[in-house]
């Protein structure tokens, strides 16, 4: 079934609302230290914003799906876009750590809710073929974000004030809010589950098993492109051409998200089992690669390629099974693939630090690829379930 112009229109508002979303949220990152200087705090205290903004995402986005899982999406996402909007703005004013504190960990929560509600409008208006696709372009916004957003707002802090980059950031969310009064459509309201009912998902054995996968699948990666500077520096990349490595790496991961949406329009689990084990063929390789420049490039390369084609079969795997499970806790479902990918951030960040402060720099290289392969060996059980459950019912 080829997608409407309708479909078209949707993609590009939703794939909008997460650029403006994920842009808002990595930003941050790239004007820390103008930020620390206006508002006479270390570089040290400046980072526990992003730290903050990252926790504060993980722990309440699941709560508010579950406490709001029944409100009518469109009337919901537009009064949160709203919300989104007035929180940046307030942002530009804002000269006190306490208060910009508290705007950002309130812009979490929105930030949140709103790319999960976006992932469960892509899952239910498009058709069960194109879910995949739609998802893909859903997440396509965030990648984006890294790439083009980033940049952009931190240009704009050096040339003008890091204030300035907040200006643009609630100049787009004003753009998203237009595109999303005209094309979020009204979808059938979900039937109210107690928030007893929706919490017993998150115990259930099967949605543990599938959100531990993305989480694996992002610590592999993350284990070692959290130090991936320290990696190209012993590789002797000139200090100035590190940035241009890092955009390549970027660039790349646009095509990887091309490529997810594609995986998961057939059997998405299924194959990401191959996936895990490619991902950490790939890994591994890094270990002798990085001896040599050009192939180390390219390895580096492949290893973004790699990095984020769990995305989209992850996410429609988590709210298959919270219809099959629970069926009224679909929202929450939607909003644990993200959760589950910043755990997996955090902990390949951490268990690769540990490593790299007391075995080596190359060691955490063994670490991604073994996360990897834990994460095939966890997708294989549970693609074995699966099939066991479909044959006897």
């Amino acid at each position: 079934m080829n997608l409407t112009k309708q479909h078209w229109l949707l993609i590009g508002t939703l794939s909008l609302l997460t650029f403006v979303l994920g842009t808002s949220e990595f930003v941050i990152v790239g004007i820390l230290t103008d930020l620390a200087s206006d508002l006479q705090i270390t570089n040290a205290k400046a980072g526990t914003l992003v730290s903050a903004f990252a926790i504060t995402f993980a722990i309440c986005t699941p709560i508010v799906m579950a406490i709001t899982n029944h409100f009518p999406k469109r009337q919901w996402m537009l009064g949160l876009i709203m919300v989104f909007i007035a929180l940046n703005a307030a942002c530009i004013f804002t000269s006190h750590y306490l208060l910009f504190l508290i705007l950002r960990m309130l812009t979490a929560i929105v930030t949140g809710v709103l790319i999960s509600l976006a992932m469960v409008v892509a899952s239910e208006v498009f058709p069960q073929a194109k879910r995949g696709f739609a998802i893909s372009c859903v997440f396509g916004g965030f990648t984006l974000a890294n790439v083009i957003g980033v940049p952009i707002g931190t240009s704009v802090a050096e040339a003008y004030s890091w204030n300035a980059t907040f200006i643009v950031t609630t100049a787009l969310g004003c753009c998203a809010l237009l595109a999303a009064l005209w094309q979020l459509p009204t979808l059938p309201k979900q039937a109210r589950g107690s928030i007893a009912q929706q919490f017993s998902l998150l115990i259930h054995p099967r949605m543990l098993m599938a959100f531990f996968i993305p989480a694996l699948g992002f610590g592999a990666t993350y284990a070692i492109y959290t130090y991936l500077v320290p990696i190209l520096k012993s590789m002797q990349i000139a200090e100035n051409s590190i940035s241009l490595v890092l955009f390549g790496y970027g660039f790349i991961s646009i095509l990887s998200n091309i490529l997810a949406g594609k995986i998961a329009s057939h059997n998405g689990i299924g194959r990401l089992r191959f996936v895990f084990l490619i991902q950490s063929v790939v890994l591994l390789s890094l270990f002798y690669s990085t001896n040599f420049f050009t192939l180390g490039l390219i390895n580096i390369g492949l290893m973004s390629l790699m990095a984020i084609l769990l995305t989209t079969s992850t996410q429609l795997y988590l709210i298959d099974l919270a219809r099959v499970y629970q069926p009224n806790a679909t929202g929450l479902a939607a909003s644990l693939a993200p959760v589950a990918s910043n755990v997996g951030i955090a902990l390949g960040s951490a268990v690769g630090g540990l490593f790299y402060h007391n075995v080596s720099l190359k060691s955490i290289i063994i670490v991604g690829a073994i996360i990897a392969l834990l994460a095939s060996l966890l997708t294989t059980l549970s693609y074995r379930l699966d099939r066991k459950q479909k044959s006897t019912t």
